[in-house]
């Protein structure tokens, strides 16, 4: 074979190359809402800059990445209904409008919760702690109110938020002192009056650990014997590098589904910082003194860790990805690195780096990693 024959070979051979790594790159979806299409519905929590078009870049990302949100804080009882007979909708009702828009599924979070709730909820007019009737009326006319105006546009509704203790028994808040145990129950009633369509979440941190998720399966089964309509359980998914590990996300999830519940990933974010407490929670209550070694990426996340949480994501998307018959959405707890709770939470004021987006803006490892696990899902 002549030089120019061979030259002319590898050239052609080249170009045949070149060709099949262009229709790879044509065919790898770009987007999360894309990559995961056949799986389940990609979500954000978003704020209320985001909501109010403050945030231009946060809403790029959005629109063009994911086709769920949830909202962050705008719809919680002291922002939505902060005094007896008083109700803001002006934000609310632009969540629901830029879903709406821009072709989502919206989720409501959340009705009932121990966090976040005005005082006057709880007490009467000279102080006093009220009683079972007059909380379970304010109850059901804040769920009557907010879900109702709502009835038919937002398609899901964290009803009950984080109701039991780390050892799975049902935490003594306020609601479970006044109503007793059946507030929970009363909640998801008063959900499905005022909107029979809307798929209802029981919503949760820590579910992974053992007496936790024992406590949760109790609770779930009891209230679907009692015929309560409990569509889905939410696993939060603030998780760490180390753990839970992939086998007991997977054991949750399968445990779960037994019960005859859809299950979502409802918060999901990644601590990579060290931890400032033994205890494993996600308890918003939980606050830490700042110490200079509890924040030791201030200046930017080394490639090594980079790596690191990219193999978490995409370990953690490979297990939600096989249980896609039951995982129906999946929700990061923010749009980028900058908006997340985590930089202040325990400790205030920490850099935190738990999502797929970095500060600018700019897709992480992690998000390239998650994209490749669900362009592998389409394919299976």
């Amino acid at each position: 074979m002549s030089t120019k024959t061979r030259t002319t070979a590898g050239l052609a051979v080249l170009a045949a190359l070149l060709i099949t790594l262009a229709a790879a790159a044509a065919q790898e979806p770009t987007s999360l809402k894309e990559a995961y299409k056949n799986a389940f519905v990609v979500g954000a929590a978003i704020n209320a800059l985001q909501i109010t078009g403050q945030d231009r870049r946060g809403d790029a990302i959005i629109e063009a990445q994911f086709n769920s949100i949830s909202p962050e804080n705008v719809l919680k009882w002291e922002n939505v209904h902060p005094a007896p007979g008083t109700y803001s909708f002006e934000v609310p009702d632009q969540y629901v409008a830029y879903g709406e828009k821009h072709h989502m599924f919206i989720v409501g979070h959340c009705l009932v919760w121990h966090s976040q709730v005005p005082a006057w909820v709880f007490r009467d007019e000279k102080g006093s702690f009220v009683d079972r009737e007059t909380l379970l009326k304010r109850m059901h006319d804040h769920i009557q109110t907010v879900v109702g105006r709502y009835k038919g546009r937002i398609q899901s509704w964290d009803v009950v938020n984080e109701a039991l203790n780390e050892d799975g028994t049902l935490r003594q808040s306020s609601w479970m002192k006044i109503i007793g145990e059946d507030y929970i129950a009363k909640a998801f009633q008063y959900a499905h009056e005022a909107d029979p369509q809307a798929q209802l979440t029981y919503n949760d941190y820590s579910l992974e650990n053992e007496a936790k998720r024992k406590g949760a399966l109790a609770l779930i089964t009891r209230l679907k014997a009692a015929g309560i309509p409990v569509t889905s359980v939410g696993l939060q998914g603030h998780l760490g590098l180390q753990g839970p590990s992939v086998e007991t996300e997977d054991d949750t999830i399968s445990d779960f589904a037994k019960l005859g519940v859809k299950v979502v990933i409802s918060e999901l974010d990644i601590d990579v910082l060290p931890p400032a407490t033994q205890q494993q929670t996600a308890d918003v209550s939980l606050k830490v003194e700042q110490d200079a070694k509890l924040n030791p990426y201030a200046n930017g996340l080394p490639q090594s860790v980079q790596q690191e949480l990219a193999k978490r994501y995409a370990d953690l998307f490979g297990v939600f990805s096989k249980h896609r018959d039951v995982v129906t959405r999946v929700t990061l707890w923010g749009v980028t690195d900058a908006d997340s709770w985590r930089n202040n939470w325990p400790v205030k004021g920490r850099t935190s780096y738990p999502l797929l987006f970095d500060r600018s803006g700019q897709p992480k490892l992690a998000f390239q990693a998650v994209i490749r696990v669900g362009a592998n899902t389409k394919t299976e």
